[in-house]
């Protein structure tokens, strides 16, 4: 009976051990971001959406403290050292995070979103080509000022391959118009920065009759320092994804269009295409290593439809 019972504790003991060992099977995957913004909530909605089809991983959604590219490395290092199996990462400096960058693809498979990171070990990249949507924006920029201007960017990260790629995309379309993009001006995802930059631009430099606001939050805060200064509608505004402001500017004409994303996808597809990677099924990764999700041109004539299509898609 002594050793029954001593048989009985062993098994039991060897459960316990068991148990923890078949959960720590489950793979969790990391969608980092570069910063607070509220253009995340569409991919993060992907992300859910994703979980309800993998039931066998933990998708996490990571916000980084400030938009710097130390404090999103610490953050990865920190999803390292807990195990994390895979990280999906719109870098916010991609040109001073090389090194970072491919010490975190040393250790575990990495793949960019949003900004890409083409000089690093990542994986693949899955988001826009921001090359093609720079252009779109100088499309909508060429249609709305036919005799010219002169022009303001803004953005949040200057350093960011999608920044520098959009603003060589708009550069492209108008070279050979009399449209002049003068400056671009940078605000390290600070709101209060970005507005100022746009409040600074219309007391310095009056010649300014263009603003083309680059990250998601550029426009409104265009849009509402233009409201307040009494010069809206008078400055031609081209604008980057769906936030609500920058739709309602589009729908009453004071935005000339917006080019959008879709981070959805890059959420959704995203994370069902690391998982199949994790699982040793590399079929969904292109030759060019780039998994480009278009991007389209929203402006007056469509921006209802549009918005009815995102307000049911985060609604889903």
């Amino acid at each position: 009976m002594k050793f029954k019972l001593g048989l009985a504790a062993i098994l039991a003991s060897a459960a316990i051990l068991v148990a923890p060992a078949g959960a720590q099977e489950k793979k969790s995957i990391a969608f980092v971001v570069n910063g607070a913004s509220d253009f995340w909530k569409l991919a993060e909605a992907g992300v859910k959406k994703a979980q309800g089809e993998l039931p066998n991983y933990d998708l996490q959604f990571k916000y980084p403290e400030q938009a710097a590219a130390a404090v999103q490395q610490r953050l990865m290092d920190d999803l390292v050292a807990a195990g994390i199996s895979a990280i999906m990462v719109s870098a916010v400096d991609p040109k001073s995070s090389t090194d970072a960058l491919n010490r975190i693809g040393g250790q575990v498979p990495l793949f960019t979103t949003d900004s890409d990171a083409p000089d690093t070990s990542r994986i693949a990249y899955i988001g826009s080509s921001n090359t093609d949507a720079g252009k779109q924006a100088g499309e909508i920029l060429v249609k709305a000022m036919p005799d010219g201007g002169k022009c303001m960017g803004f953005v949040g990260l200057p350093g960011a391959d999608n920044a520098r790629e959009r603003i060589e995309g708009v550069k492209e379309v108008i070279k050979d118009t009399k449209i002049e993009l003068v400056d671009v001006r940078g605000d390290d995802i600070d709101f209060t920065r970005a507005k100022r930059n746009v409040e600074d631009t219309l007391a310095a430099n009056p010649e300014i009759n263009c603003m083309i606001g680059f990250y998601s939050y550029n426009p409104p805060y265009i849009y509402a320092a233009l409201k307040e200064a009494g010069k809206l509608g008078q400055v031609t505004v081209i604008a980057f994804d769906e936030d609500p402001v920058t739709l309602g500017g589009v729908r009453e004409g004071t935005i000339a269009g917006t080019v959008v994303q879709q981070p959805y996808e890059w959420g959704y597809e995203g994370m069902k295409l690391i998982a199949k990677y994790l699982e040793g099924d590399k079929s969904g990764i292109p030759d060019n290593k780039l998994v480009i999700v278009p991007t389209k041109i929203i402006d007056k004539g469509n921006v209802d439809a549009f918005e009815a299509e995102l307000k049911a898609r985060i609604g889903g």
